[in-house]
């Protein structure tokens, strides 16, 4: 008998014999319904990210006003964001330098978690641009539109399917130290905003 075999056989004498089929009753993508955009815009907040949720004809005055109350001039912009959203960005691609002196980056996203207060961008998206336009500036602004919240983890997976350069974000960028002392904007961006248009 090897090691493993003894263990096993370990745990059905103390669970007094035959082990019971196990249940494998996880949550699947559709059976929670539509994502809740209050849920998802308490967890943004939770997570302290900045929140303004819009109708969608307001959307390009919501983005204008985010920007112009951050005070930022040199606002780089995915390549496929609506002219409208930040008619002065600049487009992306642009060089490391030019994002280091970025006051903002804006984005769109593919999906958002209401659950986990989660975004997530798809890098081949021309709307989500390259994953260094997300991860060097110290300010993003995303634009969620609210049939983009799905219900939960399940759901946005499903919603994924295909695409092979993705970044999950929930919240600003953080971390701790060992004295659980939180520190941000160490691996991204110090300040997420997110305008949800309904």
């Amino acid at each position: 008998m090897n090691a493993r075999d003894e263990v096993l056989a370990r745990v059905r004498r103390a669970k007094g014999g035959a082990v019971g089929p196990v249940p494998r009753e996880y949550r699947a993508a559709g059976s929670r319904g539509p994502g809740d955009v209050d849920l998802f815009a308490e967890r943004l907040r939770d997570y302290r990210a900045r929140v303004r949720v819009v109708p969608a004809a307001e959307l390009g005055e919501a983005v204008a006003t985010a920007l112009r109350d951050r005070g930022a001039r040199r606002v780089v912009a995915a390549p496929g964001v609506p002219l409208d959203w930040a008619p002065d960005a600049t487009r992306a691609p642009v060089d490391v330098d030019a994002l280091e002196r970025a006051d903002a980056v804006l984005t769109a996203c593919h999906v958002a978690v209401a659950e986990t207060g989660t975004i997530v961008l798809d890098h081949a998206a021309a709307d989500q641009g390259p994953r260094a336009l997300t991860l060097v500036p110290d300010y993003h602004l995303v634009v969620v539109r609210a049939d983009q919240v799905v219900a939960g983890v399940p759901d946005a997976v499903a919603a994924l399917a295909g695409v092979a350069t993705q970044t999950w974000i929930s919240g600003p960028s953080a971390t701790s130290d060992i004295e659980l002392e939180r520190v941000e904007g160490v691996h991204g961006p110090r300040t997420l905003e997110v305008v949800i248009a309904l």
